[in-house]
């Protein structure tokens, strides 16, 4: 088996999208939600201000965010799709044979197939885990997390296209 990049993978529209978040929440969005707080204290009695809770409730939301994009873009491997050569690795479409039935999903990161209904894996799952690096054909004995081995067949590994 191939070796794990060490951060998402992400096509550079991804990457963009992403970035373009995080400027608008650390900006005009961190600003706009300590105005709310500011004029909520204002207001008094902050035990019986439910203003003023949601707004801290959201600022709490916000900054969780930024933290979770800063180390998304931080880490991301951004690229072109991986080549088309039947090996499984982030960036690709799989489908698979698990217990009689197929399964097609993205390996990668869920901010690459946003907007679509393609289900995501990551790298790291168990499932993902298991299938990087095999091949086209290949049939991987795979653990799930409930203990249960079962047989998966790699049907098809194709790059995504956004």
């Amino acid at each position: 088996m191939s070796s794990q990049p060490n951060g998402a993978w992400l096509t550079q529209d991804a990457y963009d999208r992403l970035a373009q978040e995080l400027a608008e929440l650390e900006g005009p969005r961190r600003t706009e939600i300590a105005e709310r707080i500011a004029a909520a204290r204002d207001e008094g009695d902050l035990k019986e201000n439910g203003g003023y809770h949601a707004a801290r409730e959201e600022q709490g939301m916000n900054e969780a965010r930024i933290t979770d994009l800063q180390h998304l873009l931080k880490n991301a491997v951004v690229g072109e799709a991986p080549k088309d050569d039947g090996v499984v690795e982030a960036g690709m479409v799989v489908t698979i044979s698990m217990a009689g039935k197929e399964r097609t999903f993205l390996l990668g990161n869920r901010e690459i197939a946003e907007g679509t209904d393609l289900e995501v894996y990551s790298s790291d799952s168990p499932l993902g885990s298991a299938i990087y690096g095999s091949s086209v054909g290949q049939t991987i004995d795979y653990t799930a997390p409930n203990g249960k081995s079962l047989p998966i067949e790699i049907l098809t590994a194709k790059p995504y296209k956004a």
